[in-house]
């Protein structure tokens, strides 16, 4: 458990330093968003599995497939572009970690 929680935060904290503007550098994919998520939805059936802000005007996305395995890891811009900055192989899901002691 402890390491894929490990696995889980060092793939948001590498998201995290790859903003869309050194991803285009880099000849990163950068598309509209709602193309992107059609191609992951279609060619690869991933779905959405996890995200959060990153900043005021960038949100984190992973979306995975239990199918496949396949996971892809973008940001998307207020302006509605998305950068895809990570993608992989054997994706395992990590549930919710509860602290001790908390209620709900």
């Amino acid at each position: 458990m402890f390491k894929r929680l490990c696995s889980t935060a060092i793939i948001f904290g590498a998201a995290a330093l790859a903003p869309p503007a050194a991803a285009q550098a880099q000849g990163v994919a950068c598309l509209p968003r709602a193309a992107l998520v059609e191609r992951l939805e279609t060619r690869y059936r991933e779905s959405p599995a996890g995200g959060g802000l990153q900043s005021e005007t960038q949100m984190i996305e992973i979306w995975a497939s239990p199918e496949t395995g396949s996971f892809t890891v973008f940001v998307t811009r207020a302006d509605g572009l998305s950068c895809i900055v990570a993608t992989g192989r054997h994706w395992t899901g990590v549930a919710a970690a509860r602290a001790e002691g908390m209620a709900g």
